[in-house]
């Protein structure tokens, strides 16, 4: 294949032009991923080098009742995934919540994070260039706020180690997930330091972000949005719905995603928080990396009063309503089912995504404490 064809445009027949030169050079037809059912200009800041679509399975979960500050009501949640049984459990605990008054779900943190590596001389070049950043935030937030007209910068961290040091940006960033943004704003900031310090921007990204990696940073402080969705299962319900009892749940819970975790040394404390947020971040047009840090979930659960007290601590729910992905027509319908496409809903959808989290976990813990998980999967996902 030419490089004239690999850099040209993503118009109807220029992606047939190099679908049809990749079916020679592989020798495969490509019939499926052909097939779209949207112009590819469509996707022309989304990817290069188009040749077609790859569809995934899509269902729904729901009716799930959410008690949000932005969501509030009950959803029909789109989830996209090839694993059989996934639908089916997360359904379950959706049933169970939606029955026991709704989950409660609340962003309680906004911020996405962005932090340059600068090298300095030494240890003290390292001291004075931090003590002018943390002097000088005001002017740091004009260079990078210069940038965008959405964006916000909050808060500038300083870390240093030997000759190298960081500086942890902290933004708001709208509706839109805003990894681009901050990443614009920061290297404005970052050469404003350089300029003033004699620090050498070596990386606009130094991975103290961080960004699409499991870090006890993030576990900590978030990125993104920090969720926390809870429910109380009434006892009579969790033993006619889930064949379990709340002392059998919380037991579960405790050596599986607490002293599991913590032997394993995981930075997830959960059963499988990762399955639902993939389903929905590829449903509704997320970047699905950001799984790697949304991984990073802490499940609870405790008898409270004899029924059985259940939740979840989400650090970095990365999504967006604006931008990306989600300006493709797929994953916009997705967004417009649970009323999240376009501005303003960004949180309304966080919430959500926290509420589905909380379903798939529910749902699993009470079925291995039940002992029907392996039977589960012998039935619907084999």
């Amino acid at each position: 294949m030419g490089q004239g064809l690999k850099n040209r445009g993503k118009g109807r027949a220029d992606v047939e032009d190099r679908r049809k030169a990749v079916e020679d050079y592989t020798e495969t037809k490509l019939e499926h991923i052909g097939a779209m059912s949207f112009d590819p200009q469509l996707a022309e800041k989304n990817i290069e080098n188009m040749i077609g679509a790859v569809q995934v399975p899509v269902g729904f979960v729901g009716p799930l009742r959410v008690n949000g500050d932005e969501a509030r009501g009950e959803f029909l949640v789109p989830l996209a995934t090839t694993e059989g049984a996934l639908l089916a459990s997360v359904n379950r605990g959706c049933s169970v919540i939606s029955a026991a008054g709704g989950a409660a779900s609340v962003v309680v943190k906004d911020e996405m994070t962005r932090a340059p590596v600068f090298r300095v001389k030494d240890a003290r070049h390292a001291v004075q260039a931090g003590k002018w950043v943390e002097g000088n935030f005001q002017k740091l937030k004009e260079a990078a706020e210069a940038t965008t007209g959405h964006g916000k910068l909050l808060s500038a961290a300083v870390f240093a180690s030997g000759r190298s040091l960081f500086v942890r940006f902290a933004y708001s960033t709208g509706d839109a997930m805003g990894m681009n943004m901050a990443t614009i704003a920061t290297e404005a900031a970052s050469r404003l330091i350089e300029k003033e310090t004699g620090a050498v921007l070596v990386s606009v990204s130094g991975n103290l972000c961080t960004d699409k990696k499991p870090a006890a940073v993030n576990s900590i402080l978030g990125r993104g949005k920090i969720v926390l969705a809870d429910v109380t299962v009434p006892r009579a319900l969790l033993e006619e719905k889930m064949h379990a009892t709340p002392e059998a749940v919380a037991e579960t819970c405790f050596r599986k995603c607490e002293v599991g975790s913590a032997m394993a040394a995981s930075y997830g404390y959960n059963a499988h928080a990762a399955n639902m947020l993939a389903a929905v971040y590829i449903a509704t047009g997320q970047d699905p990396a950001q799984v790697a840090e949304g991984s990073m979930v802490m499940t609870t659960c405790e008898v409270v009063d004899g029924d059985l007290y259940i939740s979840v601590r989400l650090p970095c729910v990365e999504v967006g309503t604006v931008g990306g992905g989600t300006r493709l027509p797929c994953q916009s319908e997705a967004l417009s089912m649970i009323g999240c496409a376009g501005a303003g809903k960004a949180r309304k959808l966080a919430e959500i995504v926290g509420a589905v989290v909380l379903a798939g976990e529910l749902s699993t813990l009470c079925a291995q404490a039940a002992g029907q998980l392996g039977s589960a999967h012998k039935a619907l996902g084999r």
